[in-house]
């Protein structure tokens, strides 16, 4: 591996470009395969779009869970590197995998068993469950291939390639493309299964991402071992992943809860704003890819920088993707209020749907760049030994702010007021998270931040 010399030596800014490119590119490609899903099924008429937007917090719960756990890998295994630890590093990678394993096993199993209660509970009508439970079941039988290539590429991340993620998700994307509309409709010799065959698009889609994953680790980057360790030497790598992983990953996993509360609270404004909301948030996810993708090239970035005691380059990492949060934050607002109506028709062609997925464009919008502040903010503390400060940050957000400011501002505005609560909520956690970060760099052992680090 000869990315530690480039991610503790190059320059910063450059540096973070040279990682995030690629993964926009790739991220793009997942989002673009979130879309491709969405727009399909929105052929299907509002009843379909409207059972797939609830299972859009369980799908996230799961997904969360699993990038929880692959931020603990790829922030240990990262400043494994930053150390120089060659043999660690070997170890910490192959664990990482097994310990996916173990986690895709247990939830499949809870999975399956709650299909039917789970979404009852969400607020789906007895209407909805056949159709959710098409998706749900093929999507739950196929976790394997959706959550292990989830950690495999964070690991090769880790070592600082980002391009080869990135065109594996790519691929990924175009093969779920050609897929959807042959198993959803029916096209040619392909049968017609409408919601069953968008999951099972998905799942055949995703298989790919874990060949390709596991061949780029165990014969380019050689960081698999295929050897039994011993019992004590699992615990300690799985103690040692999951001392970032836990904190992640219920970090991530208070979004989805929080999120599946929201989805039910606008049920109550029917269907049709159920269906808006949903794909709004793909939407959402779509035009909030390049902080994403800055993201998840931070965590190997500071994680390396922070193995080394490089911490000066670490706070000029961050100083720079604020800058940039609150510029992204201004043009996205400033090109959704005049592009919503068109990403409305394109969603749905229902006036019903479109007229409340505008108002959440143009509403929730205004809050895109402090949240952005937010979501990086809390990726660096995962690669700096404070997992547990992004947890605690994340649950005032959600339980704090996001649920009762919607709550409240719904209930008295409405459906208006219910979006702004959303944009409220967003701005206030992000500056609180920068008020905290700001102390945390005054404490650091290296708190400024110096000409000389790029």
């Amino acid at each position: 591996m000869t990315s530690r010399a480039t991610l503790t030596t190059d320059p910063v800014g450059p540096t973070l470009i040279r990682l995030t490119v690629p993964m926009m590119f790739g991220t793009f490609s997942t989002m673009a395969f979130n879309l491709v899903d969405t727009w399909f099924i929105s052929r299907l008429g509002t009843g379909p779009l409207a059972a797939i937007s609830f299972t859009f917090p369980v799908i996230m719960l799961v997904m969360f869970v699993a990038m929880g756990l692959g931020t603990g890998a790829s922030a240990t295994l990262s400043k494994a590197i930053g150390s120089g630890d060659r043999d660690r590093v070997r170890r910490l990678a192959t664990d990482s995998l097994s310990l996916g394993l173990l986690f895709v096993a247990a939830l499949s199993i809870l999975g399956l068993l709650t299909i039917d209660p789970l979404f009852t509970l969400l607020g789906a009508k007895p209407e909805q469950l056949p159709l959710i439970r098409d998706y749900m079941q093929v999507w739950y039988i196929g976790m394997i291939f959706l959550v292990i290539p989830m950690v495999g590429n964070n690991l090769i991340r880790a070592t600082g390639d980002t391009r080869i993620p990135a065109l594996v998700m790519a691929s990924s994307a175009a093969i779920n493309a050609v897929l959807d509309p042959l198993l959803i409709f029916g096209l040619g010799p392909f049968p017609r299964l409408e919601l069953f065959g968008a999951a099972l698009a998905t799942v055949i889609a995703r298989a790919l991402t874990l060949v390709v994953a596991l061949v780029i680790l165990h014969y380019r980057e050689r960081l698999l071992l295929w050897n039994l360790p011993k019992w004590t030497v699992l615990q300690g790598s799985w103690r040692e992943i999951l001392k970032v992983a836990l904190p992640s990953a219920a970090t991530n996993v208070i979004v989805p809860l929080s999120m599946g509360v929201v989805t039910r609270l606008i049920a109550g404004f029917g269907p049709a704003a159920v269906a808006a909301f949903g794909a709004a948030t793909r939407i959402e996810a779509f035009v909030l890819l390049p902080v994403v993708s800055l993201a998840m090239s931070l965590i190997p970035f500071a994680g390396q920088n922070w193995g080394a005691g490089l911490h000066g380059r670490v706070w000029t990492a961050q100083r720079l993707c604020a800058h940039f949060s609150l510029l992204l934050g201004a043009a996205l607002w400033a090109t959704l209020m005049l592009a919503a109506p068109f990403l409305a028709r394109l969603m749905s062609t229902d006036p019903a749907v479109q007229e409340p997925l505008i108002l959440y464009l143009r509403l929730v919008s205004l809050g895109y760049g402090l949240q952005a502040v937010y979501r990086l903010t809390t990726a660096l503390f995962n690669a700096i030994d404070r997992p547990v400060l992004s947890t605690v940050l994340n649950s005032v957000r959600m339980l704090g702010f996001y649920i009762p400011l919607v709550w409240g501002c719904g209930t008295i505005w409405g459906l208006p007021g219910f979006f702004g609560g959303i944009a409220l909520a967003n701005t206030v956690s992000g500056i609180l998270c920068w008020v905290l970060f700001l102390r945390i760099r005054r404490r650091s052992d290296s708190p400024e931040i110096m000409p000389s680090t790029g």
